[in-house]
């Protein structure tokens, strides 16, 4: 039986360097459908839900040493004297942040409503259908089996320069593919952890972040696995991407100012997607020898038909701007002329390995 009943999926340790003062106690909120800022609300309230992961007790040791691992490396980031990114933290962040893009409550509805949204598709009885609880117990066991995923990616810490600090999220691990969406011909298909071009984005307290990136596609000049950037305009990209994936609250620590704050979450509103999802129907058309043609039609019930497709495809938001310490890597894999030609699966990955998150809920 798990001994802890209120079960965090934003894990405080994670959330103490933006509390007030780093105590853990106390943390700003800005609620993203009210757009109101609360000055104090109580860490111990914020992203957690009765027994979230179930109750099972050793789910939750393995989830707190995860945990343990990563208060462990950031005490060690945050002092003065580092300097030299070590491949043993560097190891720990990739895991910590795999765990928490897997294991949030946004995660867990998404993976939800996709599912349910295809079991109604599919006219299948309702009692296919996933509940929020289902979803994490899914979750971790993707994770427990494919924790190397993002292993090949190369890694650095940026450091923050400038006065505007980092913010961050009730699902502050960031995943996006910058080449995927630069290029047109990918429209209405999706990418996944696998994916060449993969980025992987998590802030870790106001003034030092982390990222993962794609070596074959991206370049990041950096010393010892560090980056330090005094462009406002950088800290302002990857904060938008925590108003851009934030479900419910932003969190973004005490130094942020008010009408600063509403006037970036207002510049970007728009651009936040209402679904994070979108299902393609597509009925058999004809048979021309061995081979079958399908016809992508608007609703299942449209048309008769015995045989047919469902694609689903993960939305995933689009950034009107980028960091500019993220490059282009010259003559990178699968780049001609700056412009991405074709998707596929980083050569470092194995595919003969379990199946991924995405693989089980996108179709990819």
């Amino acid at each position: 039986m798990a001994t802890n009943k209120n079960q965090h999926f934003v894990p405080r340790c994670y959330l103490k360097p933006f509390t007030h003062d780093g105590t853990g106690k106390a943390i700003r909120v800005f609620n993203i459908d009210r757009e109101e800022i609360i000055e104090k609300a109580a860490v111990k309230h914020q992203c957690s839900s009765s027994y979230f992961y179930g109750k099972n007790e050793r789910l939750e040791a393995a989830i707190q040493m995860v945990e343990q691992k990563y208060a462990g490396a950031l005490r060690r980031i945050r002092s003065s004297s580092y300097n030299n990114f070590l491949a043993e933290d560097e190891l720990i962040l990739k895991r910590f942040w795999l765990l928490q893009y897997l294991r949030t409550e946004a995660a867990s509805k998404r993976a939800v409503e996709m599912s349910n949204d295809f079991v109604g598709l599919a006219g299948a009885d309702t009692s296919f259908n996933l509940e929020i609880r289902d979803a994490v117990q899914i979750a971790m066991r993707v994770f427990a089996e494919n924790m190397e995923v993002i292993d090949d990616l190369k890694a650095c810490l940026i450091k923050n320069a400038t006065e505007l600090p980092f913010i961050t999220s009730d699902d502050p691990a960031i995943f996006n593919n910058r080449w995927f969406k630069s290029d047109a011909r990918h429209r209405g298909s999706t990418f996944g952890l696998g994916t060449s071009g993969a980025l992987a984005i998590l802030p870790l307290c106001e003034n030092i972040a982390f990222i993962a990136y794609d070596p074959d596609v991206y370049s990041i000049s950096k010393s010892f696995g560090v980056v330090k950037t005094k462009r406002k305009s950088d800290i302002h990209a990857l904060n938008k991407l925590q108003f851009l994936n934030g479900r419910a609250n932003i969190f973004p620590g005490h130094k942020y100012g008010s009408q600063e704050l509403r006037e970036e979450y207002i510049a970007c509103k728009d651009n936040r997607l209402n679904e994070r999802h979108v299902l393609h129907y597509a009925v058999l058309d004809r048979e021309v020898g061995e081979y079958k043609r399908y016809r992508v039609v608007s609703k299942p019930e449209y048309e008769s038909h015995q045989e047919a497709l469902v694609h689903s495809q993960t939305l995933f938001p689009n950034p009107k701007a980028w960091p500019m310490l993220l490059q282009w890597r010259k003559k990178g894999f699968g780049m001609v002329n700056g412009t991405g030609v074709g998707c596929v699966r980083r050569s470092r990955i194995d595919d003969s390995g379990g199946p991924s998150f995405e693989k089980m809920y996108t179709g990819f």
